[in-house]
């Protein structure tokens, strides 16, 4: 609701022969559709550059809009574009230039002026609001880091980091206060009193971060903001921005050129060409299942061992017993399923260990009445959100795959060095029959 719609007037008390009144609550549906707005929606949004409102109306119109707008003396810079990004997502557009992707960004802030379509944030159409609301929004509810630093180059590391702050009003005291708080979550404490030229580039980067996280905004902008650096750094600003979100959970709209940087950080990845979206989706659902040619030859070269997690590959597991299991029952279904370790589980699903043919046949000998004598831990573990690059080599090495176990220890399936070497050869073999279509 915006903050500038009048306050309902309340009713008048109830006579004392009615009941108590309840508490004003939403109607179910309404209360569910609250919990689930996404924070920022759009709806057929396009870009002309170049035309006046009414020639950008003609041109959208056309069969080809494109090419109405170019004989027009404009630009389409984005077409038609639907999306939504749900509150706390980490949502990525990505393309290559002029695929549309910056356009799409800065139409959320209205820095590009919409030509049409509806631009909800927090389910307020943004494109219809004074400019003094959207002066209200951009300053209270939206941030924005850039490509180029965007530091003031006579302020200190900390009035830069404060600026946001002081264009809210907020007392020099206390904005200086939060900067050094913000600056000190970037890795950047003890470096306010220097200036921006003292400082590296990814330095400077970090202070674009800190002044965009001082003001403490739900929706954070992002427009390329590591592809000036160097790939080391470009990577420990990765591994901040990746650690800030899992602290944070702020709604954030990231644009990058880089498929790799992409499918790191994004929970979802928008790809974009010629100004329209192509896919949207998680970026393993891209990796595996591209859209068409374009996507397919985007993600070759992407590096899968990076991007895949064992929720990706998991599998049931071949063999699992229960804990009351006789050891002779047990060697005989390790030989029908021709393996030789199983795993064991309570009644819970939680596993208890593995148990293989050798130690299997050492308690038969004995007579033993249960399998809890030959439960040992020789299995791998690894969590369902763990990228395969961390765990491939481990693959192969145990009587059992490696095993994925979520929190409470419950056994969720495996990851067999097969699914992982598929997984990995996939790309080489798209591009073998794109290069031979």
């Amino acid at each position: 609701m915006s903050e500038t719609q009048p306050k309902q007037s309340q009713p008048e008390a109830q006579p004392e022969t009615q009941p108590e009144t309840q508490p004003e609550t939403q109607p179910d549906g309404a209360a569910s559709e609250e919990a689930v707005r996404p924070a920022i929606v759009g709806r057929g949004l396009s870009k002309v550059y170049g035309l006046s409102q009414r020639q950008a109306a003609k041109a959208l119109a056309a069969d080809d809009p494109r090419a109405a707008a170019a004989a027009a003396g404009g630009y389409l810079g984005a077409h038609e574009i639907d999306f939504e990004v749900a509150t706390g997502e980490m949502f990525v557009v990505m393309g290559l230039s002029g695929s549309g992707k910056s356009t799409v960004l800065r139409m959320i802030n209205r820095l590009n002026e919409p030509s049409a379509g509806e631009l909800l944030i927090d389910g307020e159409d943004i494109t219809k609001v004074s400019d003094q609301r959207l002066r209200e929004i951009r300053n209270n509810s939206i941030g924005m880091v850039f490509q180029h630093f965007s530091l003031f180059p006579h302020r200190t590391v900390r009035e830069n980091a404060a600026y946001g702050l002081k264009v809210r009003g907020i007392a020099k005291s206390e904005r200086l206060e939060k900067a050094d708080a913000a600056l000190e979550r970037v890795g950047l404490g003890g470096r306010g009193d220097q200036l921006p030229h003292e400082l590296s580039g990814g330095m400077r980067q970090r202070v674009g971060l800190a002044r965009a996280l001082s003001v403490d905004p739900p929706i954070l902008l992002m427009d390329e903001p590591f592809s000036a650096l160097d790939p080391l750094i470009r990577r420990d600003m990765q591994d901040l921005l990746v650690e800030l979100q899992a602290q944070d959970q702020r709604t954030t709209v990231f644009v990058t050129h880089d498929l790799n940087e992409a499918m790191r950080i994004g929970d979802r990845v928008m790809v974009m060409r010629e100004g329209r979206v192509v896919q949207l989706a998680p970026g393993p659902e891209i990796v595996a299942n591209p859209a068409d040619d374009y996507v397919s030859e985007f993600v070759s070269d992407v590096d899968r061992a990076r991007v895949l997690s064992a929720a990706d590959l998991v599998r049931p597991a071949r063999l699992v017993l229960p804990e009351d299991i006789s050891p002779r029952e047990a060697l005989r279904r390790l030989g029908d399923n021709e393996v030789n370790g199983a795993f064991v589980t309570d009644s819970a699903d939680k596993l208890l260990g593995v148990v293989t043919d050798d130690r299997l046949v050492s308690l038969t000998r004995r007579r033993a009445k249960d399998v809890s004598d030959a439960l040992g831990d020789d299995y791998h573990q690894v969590r369902d959100s763990d990228v395969v690059g961390d765990f491939m080599h481990l693959a192969g090495k145990q009587v059992v795959p490696l095993t994925v176990l979520d929190d409470e220890g419950r056994l969720l399936g495996v990851v067999t060095r097969g699914a992982i070497l598929s997984a990995l050869s996939t790309a080489n073999d798209d591009t073998t029959e794109v290069a031979h279509a």
